[in-house]
């Protein structure tokens, strides 16, 4: 199947062919002609098969035909549970649609920064991906009307909900028109995810994409018993030992990611840390030294991990594990993406080894596991 036999222009499917994307993934090519005909969507589908551009496609060739709004009366709003997933998928957008006959303007939003150059930018979008907070002060302050949404976007809907957006979102929900199409899509199905799919969307067609079975094959997943104390100089050690030169690093908070990062600095090992308390500005810095190559280890709290998308990164490791089977899934999905293979490595404390025998029970694969005590740490 070729991204032409989906209903796409020409124009899109040659920015796909200059972006080296020869083929849509199986949620693209159920999602792409359903947003086309104006289905409402429920997609889901594993970290890294292709969601973004799966209603990205679809909807700049809609907007292709749209009608023209008053103005700050955007037509599609993407709804995003990070600042750095804002810019990701508005990044998408752009590349996507820059060269389209229609031009189709595209704006992220998000806290963290000014408001004044996101009101003053407000002017003839078309497509406005935004984070919840950020949002509703904007409406609050008349800067954007959202009474005349054609295309509502739930991306990360799941984490969305999960990190306290609900009260947010019904507010929101509420400035919408009724008669909008709705596209709801996440990495994995829950209790959650139901209760807004009753909430939102209207008939949809339901595209639920198992994982390939050699998805989680792709990752070469290690684990090392190791004491708490010890977590640190081990992290140095694999570093140094396999001379690594492009690791993300999973902690479970933000001073804990600090700290890790901190002291990979000390002991002369380029690193940096990326969450919610640090400035947007310093988050994006680190985020692009990450992604050139410039910095060794990106050192990152799930919540930021939303927005760190790298085709081929070679190694993540779990400082700490993550609390649910199914983040530790999102987590080492960052590498093993787009059918090049990646090392994901968890550190497992005496406290931590029954919660990993449960992710490996879910996970339905048993990671190989090594016993840190036979490795010298000493030095590190």
């Amino acid at each position: 199947m070729t991204f032409s036999s989906l209903g796409l222009s020409p124009e899109l499917t040659e920015a796909l062919a200059n972006l080296k994307y020869s083929k849509p993934y199986p949620i693209q090519q159920q999602a792409i002609p359903a947003i086309l005909n104006g289905k409402d969507v429920l997609g889901i589908a594993q970290t890294g098969s292709g969601k973004t551009a799966s209603y990205v496609l679809p909807i700049l060739m809609n907007l292709q035909d749209a009608t023209t709004h008053k103005n700050r009366h955007v037509n599609v709003l993407v709804l995003v549970p990070t600042r750095e997933l804002a810019q990701q998928v508005s990044g998408v957008f752009y590349m996507l649609g820059k060269d389209l006959p229609t031009r189709v303007k595209t704006m992220a939003v998000y806290g963290g920064v000014s408001i004044n150059p996101q009101m003053m930018g407000m002017n003839g979008v078309n497509v406005l991906v935004a984070t919840p907070g950020r949002l509703l002060e904007l409406t609050e302050s008349n800067a954007v009307h959202l009474s005349d949404i054609d295309t509502l976007v739930l991306d990360e809907a799941d984490k969305m909900l999960n990190l306290g957006f609900q009260e947010e979102m019904e507010r929101i929900l509420a400035l919408l028109p009724r008669k909008r199409q709705n596209l709801l899509f996440s990495a994995t199905l829950n209790e959650d995810i139901s209760a807004i799919d009753r909430l939102v969307l209207h008939n949809p067609l339901v595209i639920n994409i198992e994982p390939e079975k050699d998805y989680i094959g792709l990752i070469d997943q290690v684990g090392y018993f190791v004491a708490e104390e010890n977590k640190g100089p081990l992290l140095r050690y694999i570093i140094k030992s396999q001379n690594l030169q492009q690791v993300l690093v999973f902690a479970s908070s933000t001073f804990r990611a600090d700290s890790i990062a901190d002291k990979l600095r000390k002991n002369g090992i380029n690193a940096s840390a990326i969450h919610s308390k640090k400035s947007q500005s310093a988050r994006n810095e680190a985020l692009y030294k990450f992604k050139e190559g410039k910095i060794t280890v990106l050192v990152a709290t799930d919540l930021m991990s939303r927005g760190i998308d790298i085709q081929f990164l070679p190694h993540v490791i779990n400082y700490e594990l993550p609390r649910s089977p199914k983040d530790y899934l999102h987590r080492i999905g960052r590498t093993g993406r787009a059918e090049n293979p990646g090392t994901a490595i968890s550190f497992v404390s005496p406290d931590e080894q029954h919660h990993f025998k449960i992710i490996q029970k879910k996970m339905g694969k048993p990671v190989t596991m090594i016993d840190s005590e036979g490795i010298n740490l000493r030095g590190f």
